[in-house]
């Protein structure tokens, strides 16, 4: 993945290093707002996933490098804590099943996926579909690092998730490799990461609150919470693209990774609730509440995101950086 264009001096400093342009990372991190907090912070974290193009493997480890995303990841938690409050102490484990659905319950974030059901132009859908695929891309990958650090029955539960997040190890069938079929429809280029310069902070947030929570052993019960909001809200809304996107003549190919997602998440939506986050926050209870932090922050960041994307098509306008940065996008 080419290096993408900063956006304010920390990005502009930080990508000038790992470009070769610049010998030294800046000693402190004043950040030029949010776009050039999520760049810096998406440039770090694609170091520990499949990296930049021409920029060597060892910056991943490098210690002013871990500096600087660590003041990063600073900035981001205090916005976190804002929009869905700090951790709660003191949470009975055995609440945590029931929790996570009273928190999944109460969520009533923008109806975005309504929009796209019933009203969404070709190209409204098409931008949607931009903006996702910086995750879908690597879907599952984030959640997967909390693998190693679990144990027992919750380890055994988000293996099983992945598993078939990874298409029971078929290529094809791989969530990342379904999304590809999707973006074809579109036109849209399927080159991982793409569309990086296309899209904005609140996009790339999506993505940097799985890697705040995935890379770190200290976050593993926020990136188990994190997951099991996805799964817990994802087969309604799924249901919802494949009818829009089926509305607008999408082809049975277009449309299986939604309705793969519909049937899919129904069965993990049990799963981790009650099986990973349950069994984890019996086993070590005193993360529970960590784990419904995850969940609040999963939900608050996409509502955050989806937000700003329906106001941009209220006003009539393009909810990407610009419209056509890429050849593939659609006038």
């Amino acid at each position: 993945m080419q290096l993408p264009v900063a956006r304010g001096r920390v990005s502009a400093a930080l990508i000038d290093v790992l470009s070769g342009r610049a010998a030294k990372l800046p000693a402190f991190a004043r950040f030029d707002g949010d776009e050039d907090l999520h760049l810096t912070l998406f440039v770090c974290y694609e170091l520990a996933y499949r990296g930049w193009d021409g920029v060597d493997d060892r910056w991943e480890w490098d210690p002013g490098m871990l500096r600087l995303r660590s003041a990063a990841e600073q900035r981001f938690l205090d916005h976190l804590y804002e929009m869905a409050g700090p951790p709660e102490h003191g949470v009975d484990p055995a609440s945590v099943p029931e929790r996570l659905c009273e928190i999944v319950e109460a969520d009533d974030g923008p109806a975005l996926s309504k929009h796209l059901r019933g009203r969404a132009t070709y190209e409204q859908f098409q931008e949607f579909v931009t903006h996702r695929s910086i995750y879908h891309l690597r879907e599952a990958d984030p959640h997967t690092f909390a693998i190693p650090r679990l144990g027992g029955r919750a380890k055994a539960a988000l293996i099983e998730i992945q598993a078939d997040e990874y298409g029971g190890g078929v290529e094809r069938r791989m969530h990342q490799e379904l999304f590809k079929q999707t973006m074809r429809w579109f036109d849209l280029d399927l080159t991982y990461g793409a569309y990086v310069d296309s899209v904005g902070a609140r996009t790339l947030a999506v993505n940097n609150v799985m890697s705040l929570f995935g890379l770190h052993r200290a976050r593993r019960a926020m990136i188990l919470g994190h997951l099991a909001a996805y799964e817990m809200t994802s087969s309604l809304p799924n249901r919802a693209y494949g009818n829009g996107l089926r509305r607008l003549g999408g082809d049975p190919d277009a449309t299986a990774f939604y309705d793969e997602h519909v049937e899919a998440d129904a069965v993990h939506e049990q799963i981790a609730a009650h099986d990973m986050c349950g069994s984890f926050a019996a086993a070590e209870p005193g993360l529970a509440g960590d784990v419904l932090f995850g969940a609040k922050c999963a939900l608050a960041v996409d509502a955050w995101w989806a937000t700003g994307v329906l106001d941009a098509w209220k006003r009539n306008t393009s909810s990407l950086r610009a419209a056509t940065v890429e050849a593939g996008l659609a006038g």
